[in-house]
């Protein structure tokens, strides 16, 4: 029962690295400063931003470090990345060094590996550890990722609130202290233990209690951020921030005290009549099976051979059907039948599916990125430069409630279930609202009611995303398949930020400040045009998650009613 406690202690410390880690959202923070002290222009600028999402193409060299070298090396490879990529960066910004601009490119490329080497490591270490509540685990660690910009901001404001150039040197060391203090539960990993019925459900309930606290800590973060006015409030705050975030060191004693009882006290206690399904009955059937191939982990399939073989007897395709629109066509046409069939990358690539799926990204998530490196050139030129923190913190906060109700199907699905490309549709839907607001006001509170609505969007689309391309193209091939998808981040990063750039670099000739040798673009003008395209491209990406929506539904409730089927018939 002590490896049970153990691998709550390392989601815990799973949770710690994502929550200090999510470092590339505080970039508009302290970009306006980086932008000043290398005199550059916003088209130069926008390609540091690049350069932090392009880490993601070379995301897959962390798998590769994986299969040659231990776990814990890569988490201090990750963490040395980190150091180095912002610690050089600060010594710019503070004007220690003077370097030439292609070597602060290359510092912000090395800051974005990173980050996809941590996560890589919070992959692993949840799906290895929860394989039947893998979706769940995901999904939590995932969203303290969103709460990063957040967490930064409440210790820039405890310490020194006047220094930007302080996000920098916070974001080189706490990754780094929280990869030593996150050691020592993934040194003692535990060995795989198989669990009981009872026990997949006990932990769901404790996955349960963990979104509560997180929920808790999102709002603690959202309300009080914005009355750290002076130093000492600041640091009773984040010292308020740290201890939720340690509060979850009390599951590994629930789990202690919980089995002692049931030994002891009521050993015939058991956790039944659940109003919500947390757990799919075939993935605890493999979860069993698994006990006997500990070693082949990586063979976890998403659906057993049973519901495979009952899905293929119904899946033929219906006779008498003509082609009678292309638009018919566009829905049916290699439509998916089945979901969890692996799919290698030719046949990712030549599947339509595919590729609806990579433009809702590309259109929707990828947009949210982009708009919260621009955060603080947009507050700027609105004149709100003052409140570039607390935007920063907004879009920070509700990026992470966007990431916790990720895992609402996974919560509803007895009561209400709807396919998981469905409520991808349904989360885009925000982002060209949130857009066409800011392009039609300048005022302050649409400022700030978009960049909720974006990050609410943003944070759902980033953390749903793992496991909608595990259903669609199988979770063997995911580390693969979901590199691939999101190649689109640094590509829509170069591509919108460009543009935006171009757009506010046109602008300079009208009522403009010169900042040493670098242009301000001040006035509504200088996004204008840009949270129109944007707008337009969101309509695009949500018009592209519809037609994948009503292309996987079949499949998604095939799935479902043989799940049910199954779950009866044991």
């Amino acid at each position: 029962m002590a490896g049970q406690s153990r691998k709550w202690m390392i989601l815990v410390a799973t949770i710690w690295i994502q929550a200090f880690t999510g470092t590339n959202f505080d970039f508009s923070a302290y970009s306006s400063d980086l932008k000043s002290v290398l005199r550059i222009s916003q088209v130069q600028l926008n390609y540091l931003a690049v350069a932090s999402d392009l880490g993601k193409v070379f995301g897959w060299s962390s798998g590769l470090a994986l299969m040659y070298f231990p776990l814990w090396t890569v988490l201090f490879a990750a963490a040395s990345m980190g150091f180095i990529g912002y610690g050089v960066q600060w010594l710019v910004i503070t004007n220690f060094i003077s370097l030439p601009y292609i070597m602060v490119f290359l510092c912000c490329l090395l800051a974005g590996l990173s980050i996809c080497w941590f996560n890589t490591v919070c992959f692993v270490l949840c799906i290895s550890n929860f394989p039947a509540n893998r979706a769940l685990a995901l999904s939590l660690t995932v969203s303290f990722n969103g709460v990063s910009a957040a967490l930064y901001t409440l210790a820039y404001n405890a310490i020194n609130p006047t220094s930007p150039e302080l996000y920098l040197l916070l974001n080189a060391l706490i990754p780094l202290v929280v990869s030593f203090t996150a050691i020592i539960p993934i040194l003692r990993q535990p060995s795989f233990e198989p669990l009981s019925s009872d026990g997949v459900r006990r932990d769901s309930l404790m996955f349960l209690v963990l979104n509560i606290l997180a929920a808790l800590n999102g709002v603690y973060l959202l309300l009080f951020e914005s009355n750290s006015s002076d130093i000492t409030s600041a640091r009773l705050l984040f010292g308020g921030a740290i201890i939720l975030l340690v509060l979850p060191l009390c599951i590994p004693g629930l789990v202690i005290a919980r089995n002692w009882y049931h030994r002891n006290i009521h050993t015939s206690f058991r956790l039944e009549g659940s109003g919500f399904i947390l757990v799919h009955p075939d993935e605890l059937e493999l979860h069993k099976g698994m006990v006997a191939h500990e070693a082949n982990r990586d063979s976890y399939q998403l659906l057993n051979d049973d519901i495979v073989q009952n899905l293929i007897k119904t899946t033929a395709p219906e006779e008498g059907e003509s082609d009678e629109s292309c638009c018919k066509k566009l829905i049916t046409r290699g439509q998916l039948e089945i979901l969890g069939t692996e799919h290698s990358l030719s046949q990712l690539l030549r599947r339509a599916d595919f590729w609806f799926y990579y433009i809702a990204y590309f259109c929707g998530g990828t947009i949210g990125l982009v708009y919260s490196n621009n955060l603080g050139q947009i507050a700027q030129s609105l004149g709100q430069s003052s409140k570039t923190t607390t935007l920063v913190t907004l879009y920070s906060s509700f990026s992470f409630f966007g990431r916790l109700l990720s895992a609402t199907p996974d919560y509803i699905r007895a009561k209400v279930y709807f396919a998981r490309t469905g409520w991808l549709a349904i989360a885009l839907l925000p982002t060209p609202i949130a857009l066409f607001l800011l392009a039609s006001s300048g005022t302050a509170s649409a400022l700030q009611a978009g960049t909720a609505l974006i990050g609410l969007s943003s944070g759902f689309i980033f953390a749903a995303a793992v496991s909608i391309t595990s259903e669609l193209f199988g979770p063997n091939s995911v580390g693969v398949n979901h590199n691939i998808l999101i190649t689109n981040i640094p590509i829509g990063s170069l591509i919108y930020g460009f543009l935006a750039a171009l757009v506010y670099d046109s602008h300079g000739s009208t009522g403009i400040k010169s900042m040493k040798d670098s242009v301000v673009c001040m006035g509504r003008g200088c996004y204008y045009l840009t949270f129109v395209w944007w707008g337009c491209l969101s309509v695009l990406g949500l018009a592209s998650s519809l037609v994948l929506f009503i292309r996987t539904r079949r499949a998604y409730r095939r799935f479902e009613q043989a799940r049910i089927s199954s779950n009866i018939d044991s």
